[in-house]
Parts: structure tokens; sequence; C-alpha cells
């Protein structure tokens, strides 16, 4: 069952987050280590009505996703594949216990569902040049590489999207 995130459901969420933190710097990879995302930018998710949670009986997967332009995403060193309006995921992230058995894209075909009953002709994501199981993740799920966005300007991250069909 996917639904909406709430106040209480704040510390399974960095439980996850955590572990995620903890597996990209076991790979080397410098994405999250600097303290984000953090309990303030989780709460501000729940707020908004962005934070999605994946459960049985538990929380085992959680996301970020709307429907509306991203600031991140209006500057792209390349080039977006759809013009108008589209989805974003941010933090798509799965209890290291349920790792590998496709939880990941229950949370992904959710939000293409989401897309398509807004009329979003796109689904948009980004991830760290080196994060290569995301990446992997990302191709295989029909996204397409697009170029570089900078989060805040700063922090460099590939974007990918994915057209969707109607």
């Amino acid at each position: 069952m996917i639904r909406k995130t709430v106040r209480n459901d704040i510390d399974e969420l960095i439980r996850i987050i955590d572990q995620a933190k903890a597996y990209l710097k076991e790979q080397g990879i410098d994405q999250w280590q600097d303290g984000y995302p953090n309990k303030e930018v989780l709460l501000e998710d729940i707020k908004q009505g962005y934070s999605y949670v994946l459960e049985e009986g538990h929380i085992i997967g959680t996301m970020s996703f709307k429907v509306a332009d991203d600031p991140d995403y209006v500057r792209i060193d390349g080039k977006w594949l759809c013009e108008g309006s589209y989805g974003v995921i941010h933090r798509i992230v799965i209890d290291d216990k349920y790792k590998g058995e496709g939880r990941a894209k229950e949370l992904l075909e959710y939000a293409i569902k989401g897309c398509r009953e807004s009329h979003a002709i796109s689904l948009r994501i980004d991830t760290h040049q080196d994060n290569r199981s995301m990446r992997r993740f990302l191709e295989k799920n029909g996204f397409i590489e697009c170029g570089m966005i900078y989060i805040g300007g700063v922090s460099p991250r590939i974007a990918y999207e994915r057209c969707l069909e109607y």
C-alpha cells in the first residue's frame, strides 16, 4: 500500500534515509553525506503533501513526489525530452531488508499513475553521477539521461526523464 506520509512516520523515514546515507558512504558516493536530507526537509515534504510511504504493516520505502515545476530543473546542461507539465521524484528510498524485491518500482509506478491523473506528460528524476545502482534502475525503467542539473544551483546531478504515453 502506498499512502501520503504523516508526521508520526518521521522516525521511520529517518531510519530508512540513514540506511541509504550509510550505503552511499560505503560505496564511496558523495551523495547525502552533508546532512541532507534531514528531519526538517522530510517534515516540509510532509507539510506540502509531497511525501509518500510504501508500507506492509510497517514502512518499507518512501519518496518525495509532486506534479509541479521544480526550480532545480529549470536550467539543464542538456535538453529535456518533453515540453509541458511534468512530475518529479526526489529521495526514493527502500529499506535495506527489501532491496532487490522490486519495491522501488512500485513507488515509481505510483508516481507515473499520479502524473497521468494530473495530465503531466513526463516524469523527471535526478541522481549523483556516481550512483550507478540508481542510474541502472532508472535506465531499466525507461528513463533517458538528459543532461546535468544543479541542485540549489550548486550540486551537479544527472537528470533523467521518462515521457509518458497515454
